[in-house]
């Protein structure tokens, strides 16, 4: 895979459903995570399995994820004996991963026809998880990135209130600064029919460090997308940022009172290399 900008919207499809994957590929989501695990009835698995495989046998439109069954059962083995080879896969998303061990033992047994390790993106769905967060975004090269999987987790946890998982949320984006990875993606939201509620809730996420979210059904796309975009007058400040640093390279303050200096430079580089994705 090339390196390109970072995705914004990640959009699930059940494996088992090949005609919501083929909609899912045209749907604008910039990654196409096909589900093996939760989606898909026991009954269902090695057919979601062989038709995953099929559409994997050439590369797809746009990249495609595939989150495989629990790392310690037979399915799991299956999913990746089958699918690693194959030339249509941009990575695997592990689910509920406890430790950097689950990692390691995956990119290990998960390698490409071609050579080299297939992008693996961990999915922290468990207080021992959360907890180990560090040591598994660290754990082995091939991991690209970690997340948190919240339905699971507020389960675990016990939590009743949205705010309650908000600590984990921080805790798994400062792993990921720590560990050199891309910032995380936010975790689902329910409710397909409440794009405002969707959209305040992106908002959230943004001020806690995500980027970018994965949705269940197309019509959250756009809300996800537009809110992780720079506004109007965030890209100005950007732009007013890197012409003071241009102009006098010292740490400095603008007229608005922003001050400037190299942490404050990276950041308007991030906001307009987003602006970018507009247009």
């Amino acid at each position: 895979m090339t390196a390109g900008p970072l995705p914004l919207t990640w959009l699930y499809v059940p494996g088992d459903r090949p005609e919501v994957v083929a909609k899912a590929l045209v749907s604008g989501s910039d990654v196409v995570l096909i589900d093996l695990e939760d989606a898909v009835a026991p009954d269902r698995k090695e057919y979601a399995r062989a038709a995953t495989a099929e559409l994997l046998s050439e590369p797809p439109p746009v990249p495609v994820h595939v989150r495989v069954n629990a790392l310690d059962s037979p399915q799991a083995e299956a999913d990746l004996k089958t699918l690693s080879p194959l030339p249509g896969l941009s990575g695997l998303r592990l689910p509920k991963v406890t430790s950097p061990a689950d990692v390691v033992r995956v990119a290990e047994n998960a390698t490409p026809s071609g050579g080299g390790a297939i992008p693996l993106y961990a999915l922290l769905e468990t207080a021992l998880g959360v907890e180990q967060a560090f040591t598994i975004a660290s754990s082995h090269r091939a991991l690209r990135g970690i997340a948190l999987g919240e339905a699971d987790l507020r389960a675990d946890l016990g939590v009743r209130g949205d705010a309650g998982l908000d600590w984990s949320r921080a805790r798994v984006v400062v792993a990921a600064r720590a560990a050199g990875l891309a910032p995380p993606a936010q975790s689902i939201y329910p409710d397909i029919r409440d794009l405002d509620g969707l959209a305040a809730s992106c908002t959230h996420g943004r001020t806690l460090g995500f980027l970018g979210r994965t949705a269940i059904h197309p019509r959250q796309l756009p809300v996800i997308e537009q809110s992780y975009l720079p506004t109007p007058e965030e890209i100005e400040t950007a732009e007013a940022i890197l012409k003071a640093a241009t102009t006098d390279p010292g740490a400095q303050a603008l007229p608005d009172g922003t001050f400037v200096d190299a942490a404050v430079v990276a950041g308007a580089h991030r906001t307009l290399a987003l602006a970018r994705r507009q247009g």
